[in-house]
């Protein structure tokens, strides 16, 4: 391809420059631990990093400040690599929830579902684009939930499909129904992984597989800035705050008090208070803005183990699952992040329809996606 000029040259070696010199860096800091906010930093100066890349560091991570303001107190990219660094860390089915599945997938689910490098992709092609389906309703009945909470299993299908239509309504590269099935996943392969399933409640429990299963449904493959700085219904109903990640789990609750969506009534009034408590808050803390203050959150939690916050600690293993695919096989984290980026460009595209200032990253014409790493 570059003999035929399809690549630009020198664009290429910029490229592939790059890729070592983080390659090394990742190296130098996987002999490191983390200390504090302050002092086990990354090994990459900030001038070797991109301004792009920087200012979407400091855009996503941080909460939305004035104009004025920004440009005055952009966050030090120290801080924002070490906050990062920090946080990356059935046949029986079908009998159970009334859900024909497909021997494809039944094979698929009983040999990877416990596993960190599951191929979510793999499985929809098989589930004929009904992953979440299929992974919600497994994950359910893998811990026994639909039994426990006498959930009605025509309900349950009922609200797994409008899950995926939820997800699939703005036809996102990115944020689709594909990404809720692989976070739902890879928060049961932490629950099962690290045991913390046995130490949970079976409502705790539930309501981290229905939180992470909805955790961005209905989402508008944009960002919270992009709705605060367009002034977006969604900003003006939630004050800029939390934008997406408010509407995602008020849409869902709203959902589901339609009799054909309910898969709640098996709760007591009780259990219904505490599950709703649980779900708001582990979807409210996806919000990117909030991951320096769960850093320092869960850092204050190990250092008193005897005062360990239930919810806290639910919330960053949604979060984790939420942004891991960096640490998958490399073959599912480069289709994410294609995926992702060409959201960010189509956002961008919409950015300058609308004559407003390009997010960092959302710019198709000069963003390099090995420096968007």
């Amino acid at each position: 391809m570059v003999e035929e000029d399809a690549i630009n040259k020198l664009m290429l070696v910029k490229n592939l420059q790059y890729a070592v010199e983080v390659l090394e860096a990742v190296y130098i800091e996987e002999t490191k631990r983390l200390c504090n906010e302050d002092d086990d930093l990354p090994t990459v100066s900030p001038t070797e990093v991109p301004n792009e890349v920087r200012d979407w560091l400091a855009s996503t991570f941080t909460r939305t400040q004035s104009s004025m303001q920004q440009n005055k107190d952009k966050p030090r990219f120290r801080s924002v690599a070490n906050a990062i660094r920090a946080g990356i860390m059935v046949e029986r089915l079908s009998s159970a929830s009334s859900i024909t599945v497909p021997p494809n997938v039944v094979i698929l689910l009983k040999a990877g579902l416990d596993t960190w490098a599951f191929d979510i992709f793999e499985l929809n092609e098989a589930a004929d684009n009904h992953a979440l389906k299929y992974i919600g309703a497994e994950l359910l009945h893998k811990y026994n939930l639909i039994s426990k909470f006498k959930i009605n299993p025509s309900t349950l299908d009922n609200f797994l499909l409008k899950c995926e239509e939820g997800y699939s309504k703005w036809s996102n590269p990115y944020h689709n129904l594909l990404h809720g099935a692989d976070v739902a996943q890879t928060c049961h392969y932490i629950m099962h992984e690290s045991r913390l399933a046995h130490w949970l409640t079976d409502l705790d429990v539930f309501a981290t597989v229905i939180a992470a299963l909805i955790h961005d449904y209905e989402h508008t493959g944009t960002t919270n800035n992009f709705h605060i700085n367009t002034n977006s219904e969604l900003a003006l109903l939630y004050n800029d705050k939390g934008v997406l990640e408010n509407y995602h789990v008020s849409a869902v609750f709203s959902l589901m008090r339609e009799d054909d969506y309910n898969i709640l009534t098996g709760l007591t009034v009780e259990e219904f208070k505490e599950f709703r408590a649980l779900v708001i808050e582990m979807v409210l803390n996806t919000d990117m803005s909030l991951h320096f203050q769960q850093i320092k959150s869960m850092k204050q939690l190990l250092s008193m183990p005897d005062k360990i916050d239930k919810s806290k600690v639910l919330s960053m293993v949604l979060h984790c699952a939420d942004i891991s695919h960096p640490g998958k096989p490399w073959e599912m984290h480069y289709k994410w992040t294609i995926a992702l980026l060409e959201e960010f460009f189509r956002q961008g595209d919409r950015e300058k329809k609308l004559e407003i200032q390009v997010s960092p990253l959302c710019d198709r014409n000069t963003t390099l996606v090995a420096q968007s790493q």
